[in-house]
């Protein structure tokens, strides 16, 4: 059963903005002697450095890649859109170059019925990531390029500022913290001023400082908190939390303090194939994951990305938490069953 027209009524457009690094997805299978070749680890995210300089050039050369429109952020804008089936109920902001690879990303984006707003540089190379999958795994290395080009000044531009003051949602992924920070407190600041509600996602183990660093004071801003067991750990020892175990990280985290009291700060830390911890206001829910049957996986690279997706496409519209979670579920099965982030024209979940 698809959404009514009745239902997507009630959705209005530019409910949610999303901000974050929009990367070309770059995608092979590979094996524990190419990992190894490039110093990567079976399931982790890093920003490429001078030893992975051969490394895209070994892939598309070596490897038949398959390209996809992907950035982690963009991906689980894509998804929330897809379900909430209302043209331009979502926008995206990021930094791109005036390239092909531009034009794919936005063609992508575009087709589901994200309003795409993006900073466009041109001279500079649209951002890239390489998506090294074995088995259930996935090894993700990105190259900005144009990505790290997103500025204040886009931001402020009033064409672009009407669609920050027209969101009710914020979706920022942690991979923009090192680009821009300034322009993520502006638009934190402005939802705290104004009672929207600002997610967010550590997105990487070497990430998580940015979010405890007192100095820019970013969780204080946060409303809702995505991340997984391993980022969650890192989060947990760089805050200086006596937490143990994921369920005591993720209740300590929701009761760090707030700008804005009034909306108790939701956590959420998946685990895979483990219980997903969700805290909330001194309370911790356990949510099982329901097993996928292995032969029906094509490629888990975009599997967290939907799954965060589905969820804030039912936060959107003020759906329950076991709504949220069971829509994050939905999304992430099905992304599994393509390559990439990718999925169906249109949605089943009931």
């Amino acid at each position: 059963m698809f959404y009514s027209t009745d239902a997507t009524s009630q959705i209005k457009e530019g409910l949610l903005l999303g901000l974050g690094n929009p990367l070309l997805d770059i995608s092979i299978n590979g094996d524990k002697d190419f990992l190894n070749k490039y110093g990567l680890l079976p399931n982790n995210a890093i920003i490429a450095d001078k030893s992975h300089s051969k490394l895209f050039d070994d892939i598309v050369q070596n490897h038949n890649p398959f390209y996809i429109a992907g950035g982690a952020t963009q991906n689980s804008i894509r998804v929330a859109q897809w379900l909430l089936q209302k043209p331009h109920a979502t926008t995206f902001f990021g930094g791109v170059g005036d390239d092909k690879f531009k034009s794919i990303l936005e063609e992508k984006a575009r087709e589901v019925g994200v309003n795409v707003r993006y900073d466009i540089h041109p001279g500079e190379k649209t951002g890239v990531c390489a998506a090294i999958i074995t088995g259930e795994d996935r090894s993700l290395v990105s190259e900005l390029g144009a990505a790290q080009k997103f500025s204040m000044k886009f931001l402020e531009n009033p064409d672009n500022w009407k669609f920050v003051e027209a969101a009710d949602y914020f979706y920022i992924g942690g991979f923009l913290l090192p680009v821009n920070p300034k322009t993520i407190l502006k638009i934190v600041k402005h939802a705290a001023e104004n009672n929207k509600t600002v997610a967010m996602n550590l997105h990487a183990t070497f990430l998580c400082h940015h979010f405890t660093d007192p100095d820019l004071g970013i969780m204080q801003y946060i409303d809702v908190l995505f991340g997984n067991g391993d980022e969650a750990a890192e989060f947990s020892k760089l805050q200086g939390f006596s937490a143990t175990t994921v369920e005591e990280m993720a209740k300590m985290t929701a009761d760090l303090p707030k700008v804005n009291p009034s909306r108790k700060r939701l956590v959420v830390f998946t685990q895979g194939k483990l219980p997903t911890y969700l805290a909330q206001g001194g309370t911790v829910s356990e949510f099982p994951i329901e097993p996928v049957d292995s032969s029906i996986i094509k490629d888990t690279n975009g599997c967290g990305d939907s799954f965060v997706g589905g969820f804030l496409s039912q936060l959107v519209q003020g759906k329950p938490v076991g709504d949220c979670m069971r829509c994050g579920s939905y999304a992430a099965k099905v992304v599994l069953q393509h390559y990439g982030c990718t999925f169906p024209e249109k949605p089943d979940f009931k």
